[in-house]
């Protein structure tokens, strides 16, 4: 009996030895990804902001407030790729005046790694994009090295450096910047005077944007905790002289947003750690002691069976 209780408990120390690098390299990375039925709410905040106001047709300074909603597609999320709606609304608290800029974005992204897939009528305010980089999230598992993380404004991607090791909320992040340079987002009409301009009548303008946009990043789930805008939008008339403010502000999350952004993180974290971690060093050892346990039964069976066995 102990010799075959010995065999069943090798045989099942073998089996969890086995088991522990494929839950830590193959499940876990199945199992870990973006959710396809997310839901979130971000809010902004940019004080002192400058944007010109077509309806006041001058440039106002507010203090703005940002909602970003982002909502899963369900039906749309396939494979290894999920597609995530947001909407964007800017609201001037100075002025009480609502709904001064309202944007979409239709993204989809490989649940896995973050990354830009081109499916599902991926567009910015309704033009369809050819999207690139990161979109989302940064890769699980992020390093300390450069990503490529597309702009909305610009519908591009640019080179997002790391800047330095910090913590939020006490939560140990990794920083990134990505500096976009200045380039023609829009052409449109305005009023030449409300250009400075003594010509009667409107007159063509090109919208050019230039910013900073820094990400605060929890490095092992790739999830971005914190996130700051510098934005400056100005406008050029054909001869390439700039005339006006567009849009100058910094907009940065609220405290609720980080709080929230860093809990959803911890979470994310532990679970990836769970995954990753604790449960395949956890069937090792176990395995190891079971392989441990099943050979002494074995040999002390041995041993009686053959007093003179070494």
């Amino acid at each position: 009996m102990r010799r075959i209780t010995g065999v069943v408990l090798i045989a099942i120390g073998a089996f969890l030895i086995t088991l522990a690098p494929l839950i830590r390299f193959y499940s876990a990375g199945k199992l870990v990804s973006a959710p396809a039925d997310y839901y979130g709410v971000t809010e902004l905040r940019a004080d002192n902001a400058q944007y010109f106001s077509i309806p006041k047709v001058k440039v106002l300074t507010a203090n703005l407030d940002i909602t970003v909603t982002t909502r899963g597609d369900v039906a749309e999320a396939k494979d290894d790729h999920v597609v995530w709606d947001e909407f964007t609304a800017v609201n001037d608290v100075t002025n009480a005046l609502p709904n001064i800029s309202l944007d979409q974005r239709r993204s989809a992204f490989n649940k896995y790694t973050g990354e830009a897939v081109n499916c599902c009528g991926a567009n910015v305010d309704k033009e369809p994009v050819q999207m690139t980089g990161q979109i989302y999230l940064f890769p699980f598992s992020t390093e300390k090295k450069t990503y490529k993380v597309f702009n909305s404004s610009t519908k591009q991607s640019y080179d997002t450096k790391f800047v330095s090791e910090d913590t939020v909320n006490g939560l140990p992040v990794y920083k990134f910047q990505q500096t976009v340079p200045p380039t023609k987002i829009a052409t449109v009409q305005a009023p030449a005077s409300a250009l400075g301009m003594s010509q009667p009548g409107d007159v063509q303008a090109d919208r050019f944007y230039d910013g900073v946009v820094t990400f605060w990043v929890e490095p092992v789930s790739g999830a971005p905790v914190k996130q700051e805008q510098q934005r400056h939008e100005v406008l050029k008339t054909q001869d390439g002289v700039e005339r006006t403010v567009a849009f100058v502000a910094t907009a940065k999350m609220t405290p609720e947003t980080i709080d929230r952004l860093v809990k959803s993180a911890i979470d994310g974290k532990s679970q990836i750690t769970l995954l990753k971690t604790t449960i395949p060093l956890t069937l090792l050892v176990l395995g190891v002691l079971f392989i441990i346990g099943g050979f002494f039964l074995v040999r002390t069976r041995r041993s009686r069976q053959d007093p003179d066995a070494a």
